[in-house]
């Protein structure tokens, strides 16, 4: 890290979960020098250690880790947040001469800490109270063709069951009046605030599967029935946004007798394995990524040492 550069460096390593991104990170922060920031979307709630992956405490002793156990299960955490929180990170980090490794699957994350977020209307209550009750009385679908009507450019790049994205793509539509596609192609999310190598690491789709197979198998031999119980008790309802993610879902719904536990671990292993197409869906339309075999710790090494070097 050389402190005379307007501009730090940030190494990012990134790919679909399961594939090892911790392990490599903690490798090479230790061979550069460097702390990590997580850009996990799930790693920054406390409480939630086995079912997100999490490195261990002894991990983190050995590297240092940001932005993991920052907020409770039923307190906000976004990209806006997560932009805001790794800036002051970062400063501090380049301050002193620290290599910064960027680390973590949450693709939107990782944009918009390089390039910001656009400059849209803020969330409006009114409208959002509506769409919650035009998908309760009438489902997502309904929300979807909505979308589709007014702004069919969005509705083609939004998931038809993803929630989030089109009541937010249409809060931009009805507020302004322009798509949020339109917005987003004019910011591009090109402020370029970092100078930054990506590396991507990536496995055949049949052995990443087996990789999320057998960790999921070993969540479950770790304890993660016993910490969706505790979780509960601690007072966090099963229907929080962290909650409902693939691993904790599963598991509350066969704690509450929905599931047998055979057919929640199925379902775990199902989704965490669509999720992670989705992951490499998103990550594949980006061409400044260099992508790597896990094993191929050599040519890694040598990308960091030339970007590093220039």
């Amino acid at each position: 890290m050389r402190k005379n550069e307007r501009k730090p460096r940030l190494i990012i390593i990134l790919g679909p979960t399961g594939v090892g991104k911790t392990e490599m990170a903690i490798k090479l922060a230790g061979l550069f020098k460097g702390e990590v920031i997580s850009a996990d979307s799930m790693q920054v709630y406390r409480y939630m250690d086995i079912g997100t992956a999490k490195p261990t405490r002894d991990e983190r002793q050995t590297i240092r880790h940001h932005l993991i156990d920052v907020v409770n299960p039923d307190e906000e955490f976004n990209a806006a947040i997560f932009n805001e929180k790794s800036a002051i990170i970062i400063e501090r980090l380049y301050n002193a001469g620290t290599n910064i490794f960027l680390v973590g699957g949450t693709g939107l994350y990782i944009k918009t800490l390089l390039g910001g977020l656009f400059d849209g209307p803020g969330a409006d209550k009114a409208l959002r109270d509506s769409y919650t009750d035009d998908v309760k009385e009438h489902g997502i679908g309904y929300l979807y063709a909505r979308l589709k009507y007014r702004d069919a450019i969005a509705a083609q790049r939004i998931h038809p069951h993803d929630r989030v994205r089109i009541v937010r793509a249409l809060e931009v539509i009805e507020s302004s009046g322009e798509s949020i596609v339109t917005k987003q192609e004019e910011h591009r999310f090109g402020n370029n605030r970092y100078k930054f190598l990506k590396i991507g690491l990536n496995l055949d789709r049949r052995l990443l599967y087996d990789r999320i197979d057998k960790r999921t198998a070993k969540m479950i031999a770790d304890g993660l029935v016993e910490e969706v119980k505790s979780l509960l008790k601690m007072g966090f309802s099963g229907l929080l946004k962290p909650m409902q993610s693939m691993c904790y879902k599963h598991i509350h719904d066969y704690i509450r007798g929905t599931h047998v536990l055979e057919e929640a671990v199925r379902l775990v292993k199902r989704d965490t394995r669509r999720y992670a197409k989705r992951q490499m869906t998103w990550f594949r339309r980006d061409n400044d990524i260099v992508w790597h075999h896990p094993h191929d710790i050599k040519a890694i090494i040598d990308e960091i040492e030339n970007f590093l070097d220039v």
